[in-house]
């Protein structure tokens, strides 16, 4: 990596939009200003919304790139319910104070889900929003990954081995779907910081992240989560030799 004249290490740019519209849904007015100037600086074309009520009124006038969408708002619980399905379906990026995937999802018929937990750092939304917006186009829907008896449910943002729910956390998650998408293949450290966190949080870090999502993944079947000494982490099964 080359050096700047002084000899610092330049820290690497944000991840950066292509005039993508974004409907951000935030009531709080200094979280609103935050994320919607901070998204609108990197590129994007921002649309808001204080209310789930506006929100899908706004997704029903109007095709989105992406949703950014405030779980604590008030008059979210239930607000798909008897309602006429969305004709697009755009990502939504929910910002939310809760560890657990799977509770509070609103019923609005969205598309490809993600998290970022609150107090959240706003390179993390931007790295996020780009994730979402690089793995889905237009018309696309949300598939399920699986790996034998692995399986990720992206719609209800779930995750099951031989049916059991594995409870899993934001950053665990992230991770499992990452180690799905490249199954078979070994990831750096550096690769899966940068993939759950948008930026490296050191190897303990991700040391950690890994031996908690082995436990829950690997608690009542063949371990499918590997270790390559020196290299990085690979999902498959163990009949190749190389877990460790």
């Amino acid at each position: 990596m080359a050096l700047p004249i002084d000899g610092s290490v330049a820290k690497p740019s944000l991840p950066r939009g292509a005039g993508q519209h974004v409907l951000v849904v935030v009531d709080a007015p200094d979280a609103a200003e935050l994320v919607c100037t901070t998204l609108e600086l990197a590129g994007y074309r921002i649309h808001s919304a204080t209310s789930g009520a506006e929100a899908v009124a706004r997704l029903r006038d109007r095709r989105f790139d992406l949703v950014v969408l405030d779980l604590t708002l008030p008059d979210l619980e239930g607000l798909g319910r008897d309602r006429p399905p969305l004709a697009h379906r755009p990502p939504v990026l929910f910002l939310t104070g809760y560890d657990a995937l799977g509770k509070l999802l609103p019923e609005l018929g969205l598309g490809d889900q993600d998290y970022v937990t609150k107090p959240f750092r706003i390179a993390e939304v931007l790295a996020r929003a780009q994730v979402l917006l690089r793995a889905g186009g237009p018309a696309r829907r949300e598939r399920e990954l699986a790996y034998l008896d692995l399986e990720l449910d992206g719609s209800a943002c779930q995750a099951l081995r031989a049916g059991r729910a594995l409870n899993l956390t934001p950053a665990e998650y992230r991770l499992l779907r990452y180690l799905l998408v490249n199954a078979h293949k070994v990831l750096s450290k550096e690769q899966i910081g940068r993939y759950v966190w948008g930026d490296f949080h050191g190897d303990n870090a991700i040391e950690q992240l890994i031996s908690r999502l082995r436990r829950k993944v690997d608690r009542d079947g063949p371990p499918l989560i590997h270790t390559r000494r020196g290299f990085g982490y690979w999902l498959g099964g163990g009949t190749t030799g190389r877990s460790e």
